[in-house]
């Protein structure tokens, strides 16, 4: 590719890079197809604590400064380049060649509702086709891009809990950064699906604190947001009962928490006094074992 060409993608490219830094929350790579012929030579632009640039079968670390020195000098080899950013719900491609430079907006979007699913006559605020990579880690989503059928019941409650928080954020008002703390976390399904909205989707700011007594659940969360590269994220195995978070959440959310654990996490949000509390309680099997009252006898629940 000539100079004119080379220099006319320098001004998108520098865009791009910026967009990128800002938007790191959301970035997910920049790719490049060098083309000569009917040969391709592809690349990736990835961004960490560093920039790297994965081209050749060869992963460095480059200066944001010299980054766009390596490209050109790449583009000079080649008939044409193919260049496309993407972050969660966003693509541009830039097109050069010796005849034109061309960049476009891609509608993710629109691509993402031709695949939608739509289960009990409802469309979902998390959208699978979207949210492929975050369903299919927490379990929801099968190899084939479908939701399991063991999962389905769960992830109406989920995705409907996340559609009521809609109504919640509003009320709380715009916020540097959202605290978000999920009490008796579980496996943390929810917490998982609220951040990917907020972040994904709404493009807020925002800060997850799952607690739960079980190690168990709380080192497989912690697995799961790294698998996402959720470093927003944390989960302390902690008894609710005794802990209290260090920072004023402005939502505290609990999901089907057993036994007394719904009790625990109202009171909880009542001692950090969080802004809001959200809540669906689960059973009370053990405190029912401990009385009994005649006429309720035929409504008592005694299998768990």
């Amino acid at each position: 590719m000539n100079k004119k060409t080379i220099s006319k993608t320098s001004l998108f490219f520098s865009g791009l890079i910026s967009r990128m830094e800002e938007n790191r929350d959301f970035f997910t790579d920049i790719t490049i197809d060098f083309k000569s012929g009917t040969k391709s030579f592809p690349a990736k632009i990835l961004l960490g604590d560093s920039i790297t640039l994965d081209y050749q079968a060869v992963k460095r670390t480059v200066e944001r400064n010299g980054l766009w020195n390596i490209i050109a000098e790449e583009m000079q080899k080649y008939d044409s380049a193919r260049i496309i950013y993407s972050e969660r719900g966003a693509r541009i491609v830039i097109e050069a060649d010796d005849k034109r430079v061309n960049m476009r907006h891609e509608d993710v979007m629109a691509e993402v509702n031709k695949t939608s699913v739509v289960q009990t006559g409802r469309e979902y605020v998390v959208n699978p086709a979207l949210a492929k990579d975050l369903l299919t880690e927490i379990g929801i989503l099968a190899k084939n891009g479908k939701i399991k059928n063991d999962k389905i019941r769960k992830y109406n409650q989920i995705d409907y809990f996340v559609e009521l928080m809609q109504g919640v954020l509003k009320e709380i008002g715009d916020r540097d950064e959202y605290v978000i703390f999920d009490a008796a976390c579980g496996k943390s399904y929810l917490s998982f699906v609220m951040n990917f909205y907020m972040r994904e989707i709404l493009k807020k700011k925002c800060r997850f604190i799952g607690v739960d007594y079980s190690e168990t659940v709380i080192e497989a969360s912690k697995r799961m947001a790294k698998n996402l590269g959720y470093n927003n994220m944390e989960f302390i195995k902690a008894d609710l009962t005794e802990y209290t978070p260090n920072v004023r959440p402005d939502i505290v959310v609990s999901l089907h928490a057993c036994d007394t654990a719904t009790d625990m996490a109202l009171a909880l949000g009542i001692r950090a006094k969080s802004r809001a509390i959200i809540s669906v309680p689960c059973c009370h099997k053990d405190i029912l074992k401990q009385y009994s009252y005649e006429p309720f006898e035929r409504l008592r629940v005694t299998e768990f």
